[in-house]
């Protein structure tokens, strides 16, 4: 499994998704306003998250995209796999394993690292679904909210005003104007 910055914003994308649904489809340029990921971009993501079957497209006035699965049946994994499976990929891994027919001493020396190693990833992500992140994201605004709220100044209470009594003068000229009478 490969984590690039593709695999991230899907993540993001769909994490916005699901968190704004409400059942109904959820346009891509207001994700795209939201996340700060340029509209293309995101047609292009969205565009392999279909073809794999994670999200639909309604078209028209008020479409969108929508889950195909609910938050709690869709891994990170899933979405990250999905992401990257219809991305074209540069065969030049391909030219230099083959460059002399056989691999690399050091290359076998490392490919059971490596092997673990993304297992090892491909699993930690496998176990974290968007609920997951829904969740960490509602705990994260309550937080900020309670935080802000006990940041804030207490309210000032209302002092109430008291007019002046008559023929009393309400200024520096006016009481100028009294004395020079």
């Amino acid at each position: 499994m490969r984590l690039t910055t593709r695999g991230k914003m899907a993540v993001t994308a769909v994490t916005d998704l699901a968190l704004r649904s409400h059942g109904g489809p959820v346009a891509l340029p207001g994700i795209s306003a939201r996340q700060g990921i340029s509209l293309s971009y995101l047609e292009d993501i969205f565009g392999a998250l279909r073809r794999a079957g994670l999200v639909t497209s309604i078209r028209g006035p008020g479409g969108g995209y929508t889950l195909t699965r609910r938050p709690h049946e869709l891994s990170v994994a899933d979405i990250v796999a999905a992401s990257e499976k219809f991305m074209s990929r540069p065969a030049a891994d391909a030219a230099d394993a083959a460059a002399d027919g056989q691999a690399l001493p050091s290359a076998e020396m490392t490919e059971e690292l490596w092997t673990s190693f993304h297992s090892r990833v491909k699993d930690y992500l496998q176990s974290i679904t968007v609920a997951d992140l829904l969740q960490q994201q509602t705990w994260q605004a309550s937080a900020w909210e309670t935080t802000e709220r006990e940041s804030r100044p207490a309210p000032r209470k209302s002092v109430r005003t008291q007019l002046p009594a008559r023929n009393v003068p309400n200024s520096v000229f006016a009481l100028g104007r009294l004395s020079s009478a």
